[in-house]
């Protein structure tokens, strides 16, 4: 078995099959049995050089920051977070104010969108900070779960935002998208197909949706770098690489990648908003970047019609 994160997953998934469960392991979140709100849990833990580094970051950005990483999951299936469980690996080296910015960081957050601390585990020890969050959620009024696996062939491919250049500092202070998803869920209805959140960059979620969908997505290049951020633009002019590549390997953008009914998305751009959200929620656009289709795997195509391969290269843990 190639040694890998997703590789590790789906064997994992293959020694605890769902049973009873409504969705479980390989989504955003696993729905649980058993309740009237039908509540769906994730959990992510987060660690010092890894996804922030605490001679850089304050103790309150890197607990806002745990937490969003949570909400974002909860955005990615358009769900409600209502409770949240904090376990903390503080370093021995800490002050207790330190201690304390982790969780001011956090509860700002979890205030803003009403998500109660009601737990967790607090250890410390001679290494660096982990953080690990759980949060548990449950569907809006008149609004379904969204998985990943539903997208169809002939469906838009859309994205919220901008992509790549998270580095420079978005990456810490992103906005999870948790209202944005419940507006578009609510509007586009029945017509979202399939929704997730881009956490390990555009490459490596693109080809993980297209494989949970068992479908082919594929990207069209001009459109796909139209949505990059200034800094991926400042990123490339400084490293080299393409914009193309910065938007789609960078990662840690936490924007949403969302397939769309065609017909629902023409119903939608006819609105008021018109596809730009930015009236309700600042400046944040939904664009459409290319098309699902029935060959499996990802995909770009340019201009010229040309349609290659693409290799997801972003953020992939536990590989060789």
């Amino acid at each position: 078995m190639e040694k890998s994160e997703d590789q590790l997953i789906a064997w994992i998934a293959s020694r605890f099959p769902r049973t009873d469960l409504p969705i479980g392991i390989g989504d955003d979140m696993a729905m649980l049995p058993g309740s009237a709100a039908g509540y769906l849990v994730t959990s992510d833990m987060l660690m010092d050089g890894v996804d922030f580094k605490t001679t850089v970051h304050s103790p309150e950005l890197i607990g806002r920051k745990a937490l969003a990483v949570s909400l974002s999951d909860c955005a990615a299936m358009a769900v409600c977070p209502r409770f949240a469980m904090v376990s903390v690996a503080l370093p021995n080296a800490w002050t207790m104010e330190q201690a304390k910015g982790l969780y001011i960081g956090i509860e700002a957050l979890a205030k803003e969108y009403n998500c109660l601390i009601v737990g967790g585990d607090t250890n410390s020890w001679d290494y660096p900070l982990v953080i690990d969050v759980t949060v548990l959620a449950e569907p809006w009024p008149e609004v379904s779960p969204v998985r990943r696996t539903g997208a169809k062939v002939g469906d838009l491919i859309c994205v919220t935002g901008e992509l790549g250049g998270s580095i420079a500092g978005r990456h810490i202070t992103f906005t999870p998208r948790v209202r944005e998803a419940k507006w578009l869920a609510e509007r586009l209805g029945g017509g979202l197909h399939a929704m997730m959140d881009l956490s390990d960059g555009l490459s490596v979620d693109a080809a993980r949706m297209a494989k949970a969908s068992g479908v082919g997505l594929k990207l069209w290049r001009e459109l796909t770098e139209a949505t990059a951020s200034h800094d991926a633009e400042l990123a490339a002019r400084a490293d080299g690489r393409s914009v193309l590549d910065h938007v789609l390997n960078d990662g840690e953008d936490f924007e949403l990648l969302l397939t769309v009914d065609a017909k629902a998305w023409k119903a939608f751009m006819e609105t008021p908003e018109g596809g730009d959200v930015s009236q309700k929620f600042g400046p944040m656009r939904v664009r459409v970047i290319g098309e699902v289709i029935a060959e499996r795997g990802l995909w770009l195509e340019g201009a010229d019609k040309l349609k290659t391969p693409i290799t997801p290269r972003g953020w992939r843990h536990f590989t060789a």
